[in-house]
């Protein structure tokens, strides 16, 4: 009956019997718990600011620094590269010295990376301010060590915001779920994606009318904000549970839940799981593939895998290539893309726990299908020389529907659902392993997008769609709906076996 339900995609009630029949009581947003929310986003808002920095800062960095293709190239997928270190270390580093503190550290990865991004052209400045006052040798030496190495601190700071981006894309999901009662959790987690999308829009907004350099420096404030902002907010009470605090974990717990909040069931039921979680081995990467968690690591796993081949960084990195090919505007059709995602995104977070997980995915998954389908017969028809004036209109509309159905489920609830179905012995390393099959499939999708696009604008699109359809029928027979369960329930029905020993 266990295997039926869950083939279904329900955590349905039979399984659950036991607190269903309970009287749940509600809780309700405290200003902690707010407050908290918001500086954990903030690094939300640094992942987008560091995805949408290529787009308007590009071009400027390359004049004036006399990039050659190569480099430029180097620029623009490097930080790829930093994020599947940044989600390869991200588990271990939460595990070890906590959710804030894996926030710190990667807030500071992306401050340093900023830093050399500016710097990589304050230093050219500083080397014509020394040819006036020093030495022929001096001069040379200063060219050699700053100039000359101007692109490397380009690409190290690029690198370096890329770690810091792998490391938040794990731990903010998973903290915000920590500290969230079931009844608010997947709104709270759904704020993730809004402020990515928001940090990206207003990023590409306030690039078109600023230079790179002043780019780079107001991508330093949000930093600077987390960083603050950390001092201040709890730990997670789940990990504090973990590593066997169990007072701080109740008195972080009260805080969250305001002072006249009964939180004995809630932490009861936190403790006794760890408790039986700690009968298990410990967090070791190899045991994920054990018996007992194959079907959260299915689940978290392919839903990453379609987040991804669905196209949709290649989408975004080369959407100025896909309007040029489709005869449309591309400032027009890049600003629109922008605009779009911010409503529908906002739209997510409104419906997250009313209609639940799956519904949300469906239908996301349902509008890629159609803005990729649309878009691979436009340019299909245009191969024909069928329908010219009405095509590129086609594909923009097609790339609309796309951006804003990806932008309502599909951009957050995949990172949502992974920090829910991973119990807390296991969450660290299943963490590191399903970002890093995020960013590695991004790489894959980025590296090869513009190949596909020029070989076949309508075949890339088609390819696309047929993933999307994939989605479809995965989240309809796979995906449980965890809306409105703690996260031990959940988990318990996920991995049935780690409950009972």
């Amino acid at each position: 009956m266990e295997e039926e339900s869950l083939e279904n995609g329900n955590i349905n009630s039979h399984l659950l019997a036991d607190v269903d029949g309970e009287a749940e009581s509600e809780s309700s947003a405290t200003f902690i718990l707010v407050f908290s929310t918001f500086i954990a986003v903030c690094g939300s808002y640094v992942f987008g600011t560091c995805l949408g920095y290529y787009s308007p800062a590009g071009i400027g960095i390359r004049d004036d620094l006399d990039l050659s293709e190569s480099e430029y190239a180097l620029f623009g997928s490097i930080m790829t590269v930093g994020a599947m270190i940044g989600a390869i270390i991200s588990g271990k580093t939460s595990e070890i010295i906590g959710r804030r503190g894996a926030m710190g550290i990667s807030e500071l990865f992306c401050l340093i990376g900023w830093l050399s991004i500016l710097f990589s052209k304050v230093f050219s400045v500083l080397l014509s301010f020394l040819m006036g006052f020093s030495s022929k040798f001096i001069i040379l030496m200063v060219q050699w060590m700053l100039v000359e190495k101007n692109v490397w601190l380009l690409d190290i700071g690029r690198l370096l915001i890329g770690c810091g981006i792998g490391l938040l894309s794990y731990v903010v999901p998973v903290y915000i779920a920590e500290i969230t009662p079931k009844n608010l959790r997947g709104g709270f987690s759904s704020v993730h994606q809004f402020m990515i999308t928001l940090g990206s829009a207003m990023t590409y907004f306030i690039g078109t009318a600023v230079t790179w350099r002043t780019l780079a420096l107001i991508g330093i404030i949000p930093c600077l904000v987390q960083l603050v902002g950390l001092l201040i907010i709890p730990e997670s009470p789940r990990w504090l549970a973990k590593i066997g605090r169990e007072k701080d974990c109740e008195a972080v717990l009260q805080r969250l839940r305001g002072e006249s909040a009964n939180i004995s069931e809630e932490a009861t039921e936190i403790t006794d799981y760890i408790q039986n979680l700690k009968q298990l081995p410990e967090d070791r990467i190899l045991d994920l593939f054990q018996r007992i968690y194959a079907r959260s690591l299915m689940v978290g796993v392919a839903l990453m895998l379609m987040q991804q081949f669905g196209g949709v960084n290649g989408i975004e990195l080369y959407s100025s290539s896909i309007f040029e090919a489709a005869g449309f505007s591309a400032k027009v059709g890049i600003t629109a893309m922008a605009i779009v995602q911010i409503p529908m995104t906002i739209l997510g977070i409104l419906l997250m726990d009313k209609s639940g997980r799956r519904p949300l995915l469906l239908s996301s998954s349902v509008g890629t299908f159609i803005g990729s389908l649309l878009a691979g017969v436009s340019f299909s028809l245009q191969d024909h020389q069928l329908w010219k004036k009405v095509t590129p209109v086609l594909v923009f509309v097609g790339i609309l529907v796309y951006s804003g159905s990806f932008g309502l489920g599909l951009a957050g609830i995949p990172w949502l659902i992974m920090s829910e179905i991973f119990p807390i012995n296991i969450k660290d390393s299943a963490g590191s392993f399903v970002s890093l099959v995020n960013w590695s499939s991004s790489w894959i999708v980025t590296f090869i997008f513009n190949f596909l696009l020029e070989r076949s604008p309508a075949g890339t699109f088609f390819i696309f769609s047929s993933i999307s359809g994939l989605t479809v029928l995965f989240v309809a027979k796979i995906v449980p709906e965890t809306k409105g369960r703690t996260l031990e329930q959940i988990q318990s029905v996920m991995n049935p076996l780690t409950a009972r020993r």
